[in-house]
Protein backbone atom coordinates (compact mmCIF):
# COMPACT_ATOMS: atom_id res chain seq x y z
CA UNK A 1 0.00 0.00 0.00
CA UNK A 2 1.10 3.60 -0.68
CA UNK A 3 2.11 5.55 1.88
CA UNK A 4 0.56 9.46 1.70
CA UNK A 5 1.86 10.46 5.24
CA UNK A 6 4.70 12.74 5.96
CA UNK A 7 6.72 13.25 9.26
CA UNK A 8 9.47 15.82 10.18
CA UNK A 9 10.95 17.27 13.66
CA UNK A 10 8.92 19.82 14.76
CA UNK A 11 10.55 23.31 15.60
CA UNK A 12 8.45 25.54 17.93
CA UNK A 13 8.66 28.38 15.94
CA UNK A 14 7.14 26.09 13.09
CA UNK A 15 4.21 25.24 15.96
CA UNK A 16 3.75 28.82 16.93
CA UNK A 17 3.52 29.80 13.11
CA UNK A 18 0.56 27.05 12.42
CA UNK A 19 -1.26 27.64 15.63
CA UNK A 20 -1.35 31.66 15.17
CA UNK A 21 -2.49 31.31 11.42
CA UNK A 22 -5.40 28.76 12.68
CA UNK A 23 -6.39 31.04 15.46
CA UNK A 24 -6.64 33.97 13.03
CA UNK A 25 -8.71 32.57 10.38
CA UNK A 26 -10.88 30.76 13.29
CA UNK A 27 -12.05 34.36 13.91
CA UNK A 28 -12.90 34.81 10.75
CA UNK A 29 -16.91 35.84 10.54
CA UNK A 30 -17.57 33.59 8.32
CA UNK A 31 -16.21 30.42 9.77
CA UNK A 32 -18.26 31.50 13.43
CA UNK A 33 -21.27 30.09 11.62
CA UNK A 34 -19.85 26.65 11.96
CA UNK A 35 -19.44 25.30 15.29
CA UNK A 36 -16.79 22.92 15.76
CA UNK A 37 -16.87 19.92 18.96
CA UNK A 38 -13.78 18.60 19.46
CA UNK A 39 -13.83 15.23 22.08
CA UNK A 40 -11.03 13.15 23.53
CA UNK A 41 -12.13 9.58 22.60
CA UNK A 42 -8.50 8.04 23.74
CA UNK A 43 -5.47 8.78 24.18
CA UNK A 44 -4.86 9.33 20.09
CA UNK A 45 -8.23 9.41 19.20
CA UNK A 46 -10.57 11.76 18.80
CA UNK A 47 -14.39 12.82 17.62
CA UNK A 48 -14.64 16.06 15.62
CA UNK A 49 -18.04 17.70 14.82
CA UNK A 50 -18.90 20.51 12.85
CA UNK A 51 -22.47 22.04 11.95
CA UNK A 52 -23.88 24.67 9.85
CA UNK A 53 -27.47 25.65 9.04
CA UNK A 54 -27.71 26.66 5.15
CA UNK A 55 -30.70 28.43 4.21
CA UNK A 56 -31.68 26.06 1.17
CA UNK A 57 -33.90 22.41 1.52
CA UNK A 58 -32.37 18.87 2.98
CA UNK A 59 -33.09 17.85 -0.54
CA UNK A 60 -30.70 20.52 -1.99
CA UNK A 61 -27.62 20.18 0.44
CA UNK A 62 -27.86 16.21 -0.22
CA UNK A 63 -27.48 16.45 -3.84
CA UNK A 64 -24.12 18.54 -3.36
CA UNK A 65 -23.10 15.95 -0.85
CA UNK A 66 -23.64 12.70 -2.70
CA UNK A 67 -22.11 14.27 -5.87
CA UNK A 68 -18.87 12.11 -4.94
CA UNK A 69 -16.75 12.61 -7.35
CA UNK A 70 -17.49 16.58 -7.52
CA UNK A 71 -16.73 17.02 -3.64
CA UNK A 72 -12.89 17.53 -4.76
CA UNK A 73 -13.85 20.77 -6.94
CA UNK A 74 -14.86 22.99 -4.54
CA UNK A 75 -13.76 21.76 -1.03
CA UNK A 76 -10.50 23.06 0.44
CA UNK A 77 -7.56 20.66 0.43
CA UNK A 78 -9.38 17.66 -0.75
CA UNK A 79 -7.04 16.71 -3.96
CA UNK A 80 -9.11 13.78 -5.17
CA UNK A 81 -12.76 12.23 -4.51
CA UNK A 82 -13.79 9.38 -6.99
CA UNK A 83 -15.83 6.12 -6.95
CA UNK A 84 -14.33 2.64 -6.97
CA UNK A 85 -15.80 -0.48 -7.99
CA UNK A 86 -17.44 -1.84 -4.37
CA UNK A 87 -16.97 -5.88 -3.39
CA UNK A 88 -20.87 -5.41 -2.04
CA UNK A 89 -22.06 -3.41 -5.00
CA UNK A 90 -22.53 -0.48 -2.59
CA UNK A 91 -20.67 3.13 -2.96
CA UNK A 92 -16.83 3.11 -2.18
CA UNK A 93 -14.75 6.48 -2.49
CA UNK A 94 -10.67 7.12 -2.27
CA UNK A 95 -10.54 10.40 -1.15
CA UNK A 96 -7.04 12.07 -0.86
CA UNK A 97 -6.72 15.11 0.79
CA UNK A 98 -3.04 17.25 0.60
CA UNK A 99 -2.34 20.66 2.07
CA UNK A 100 0.76 22.35 3.83
CA UNK A 101 1.59 21.87 7.53
CA UNK A 102 4.12 23.26 9.94
CA UNK A 103 6.09 23.81 6.46
CA UNK A 104 6.32 20.50 5.10
CA UNK A 105 3.49 19.15 2.94
CA UNK A 106 1.04 16.49 3.86
CA UNK A 107 -0.96 14.04 2.39
CA UNK A 108 -3.77 11.24 3.39
CA UNK A 109 -5.57 8.91 1.89
CA UNK A 110 -8.70 6.74 2.64
CA UNK A 111 -10.56 4.38 0.77
CA UNK A 112 -14.64 4.98 2.18
CA UNK A 113 -17.80 2.58 2.13
CA UNK A 114 -20.36 4.56 2.62
CA UNK A 115 -24.00 3.71 3.29
CA UNK A 116 -27.24 6.37 2.59
CA UNK A 117 -30.15 6.92 4.36
CA UNK A 118 -31.87 9.67 2.17
CA UNK A 119 -32.44 11.96 2.84
CA UNK A 120 -30.88 12.36 6.55
CA UNK A 121 -28.11 10.23 6.91
CA UNK A 122 -24.76 8.97 4.92
CA UNK A 123 -22.19 7.09 7.17
CA UNK A 124 -19.21 6.42 6.08
CA UNK A 125 -16.40 3.54 7.16
CA UNK A 126 -12.86 3.67 6.42
CA UNK A 127 -11.64 0.58 4.67
CA UNK A 128 -7.93 1.29 4.13
CA UNK A 129 -5.73 3.88 4.21
CA UNK A 130 -3.33 5.90 6.02
CA UNK A 131 -5.48 6.20 9.44
CA UNK A 132 -6.19 3.54 12.29
CA UNK A 133 -9.45 4.74 12.17
CA UNK A 134 -11.40 7.06 10.17
CA UNK A 135 -14.91 6.73 10.16
CA UNK A 136 -18.20 9.08 10.49
CA UNK A 137 -21.64 10.51 9.10
CA UNK A 138 -23.33 13.39 7.32
CA UNK A 139 -26.71 14.40 9.20
CA UNK A 140 -28.89 16.82 7.74
CA UNK A 141 -31.73 17.90 9.11
CA UNK A 142 -34.87 19.82 7.79
CA UNK A 143 -35.08 23.55 10.10
CA UNK A 144 -36.97 26.73 9.71
CA UNK A 145 -34.21 30.02 9.56
CA UNK A 146 -36.76 32.94 9.91
CA UNK A 147 -39.69 31.83 7.41
CA UNK A 148 -37.26 30.19 5.20
CA UNK A 149 -37.06 26.64 5.35
CA UNK A 150 -33.17 25.31 5.99
CA UNK A 151 -30.90 22.35 6.86
CA UNK A 152 -28.84 21.57 9.37
CA UNK A 153 -25.86 20.10 8.54
CA UNK A 154 -23.77 18.53 11.06
CA UNK A 155 -20.19 16.08 10.00
CA UNK A 156 -18.98 14.01 12.65
CA UNK A 157 -15.83 11.80 12.12
CA UNK A 158 -13.64 9.55 14.61
CA UNK A 159 -10.38 9.90 13.60
CA UNK A 160 -7.08 7.65 14.68
CA UNK A 161 -3.83 9.04 13.32
CA UNK A 162 -1.26 6.33 12.43
CA UNK A 163 1.92 8.58 12.35
CA UNK A 164 3.20 10.14 15.49
CA UNK A 165 2.17 13.69 14.77
CA UNK A 166 0.94 14.99 17.47
CA UNK A 167 -2.48 14.24 18.03
CA UNK A 168 -3.30 18.42 19.18
CA UNK A 169 -1.86 19.78 16.18
CA UNK A 170 -4.33 17.64 14.09
CA UNK A 171 -7.23 17.94 15.83
CA UNK A 172 -7.02 21.81 15.39
CA UNK A 173 -5.78 21.40 11.66
CA UNK A 174 -9.28 19.19 11.16
CA UNK A 175 -11.14 21.02 13.17
CA UNK A 176 -10.22 24.42 10.88
CA UNK A 177 -10.29 22.37 7.97
CA UNK A 178 -14.24 21.29 8.81
CA UNK A 179 -15.11 25.05 9.23
CA UNK A 180 -13.99 25.65 5.36
CA UNK A 181 -15.63 22.47 4.34
CA UNK A 182 -18.88 23.02 5.63
CA UNK A 183 -18.36 26.48 4.20
CA UNK A 184 -17.68 25.59 1.03
CA UNK A 185 -20.46 23.03 0.97
CA UNK A 186 -23.06 26.13 1.96
CA UNK A 187 -21.35 27.81 -0.97
CA UNK A 188 -21.73 25.34 -3.55
CA UNK A 189 -25.34 24.55 -2.49
CA UNK A 190 -26.08 28.58 -3.15
CA UNK A 191 -23.84 28.27 -6.19
CA UNK A 192 -26.11 25.70 -7.42
CA UNK A 193 -29.64 27.28 -6.49
CA UNK A 194 -28.93 30.14 -8.00
CA UNK A 195 -28.53 28.76 -11.66
CA UNK A 196 -32.13 27.29 -11.07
Amino acid sequence: MEQHNSTQEIEPSELGEELSSASDLAESPALQAVVVQIDKIADRKRQITAQIQIPHSVEKVWQVLTNYEALADFIPNLSQSRRLDSPTGGIRLEQIGSQRLLRFNFSARVVLDLEENFPNTINFQMVEGDFKDFSGSWNLEPCFLGEQNGTTLCYTVKIWPKVMMPVSIIERRLSQDLQMNLLAVQQRVEQLASME
